[in-house]
Order: C-alpha cells, then structure tokens, then sequence
C-alpha cells in the first residue's frame, strides 16, 4: 500500500485555536495549540496554562481548572506534569 493510498480517505481538518485574554494589554487573542503551554501540578494551585502575548509580548500564566484541563489537553497543548504519579 502506497502512502497516498493509505491517507486517500482523510480530510484535512482545520488546527485549533483558543482564546484567551492578556492581564497586560487587556487584548483578546487567538492562539493555536502550539503557543500554549499547560502544567499540571499535584493541586488547582500548581495547574496553570501560559502563553506569550501576540500584541504586547507579555508572560501570561493562568490558573487552569478541570474543564479549561480537558480542553487544552483535547486540542493538543504540549503538557507538562508537575508531580509524580506513583
């Protein structure tokens, strides 16, 4: 089977893209999964998610609940644990 057999039946699908809010600037941003970066630590104090600013280039880091969790992981941010699992 030939690579171009292989993937005939799939369509491209569009990348996904969040939004997000910067403290500094106060703009409202569009980022794809790649620009975001998520840490999951052992409480909802250590789990965050952070993004460099497009606008103003400022470090963002937000506090990161369950349901912003699950849909960062879904969407394919790159995620960091914090804690040992064992």
């Amino acid at each position: 089977m030939t690579v171009a057999a292989a993937f005939a039946g799939m369509k491209r699908v569009a990348p996904v893209m969040f939004k997000a809010g910067c403290p500094d600037c106060r703009g409202r941003v569009e980022l794809a999964a790649s620009a975001l970066r998520l840490a999951i630590g052992a409480s909802s104090r250590t789990t965050f998610y952070s993004f460099t600013c497009p606008e103003c280039g400022a470090a963002v880091r937000k506090p990161a609940g369950e349901r912003i969790v699950e849909l960062l992981t879904g969407g394919g941010v790159r995620t960091l644990r914090l804690y040992s699992t064992v």
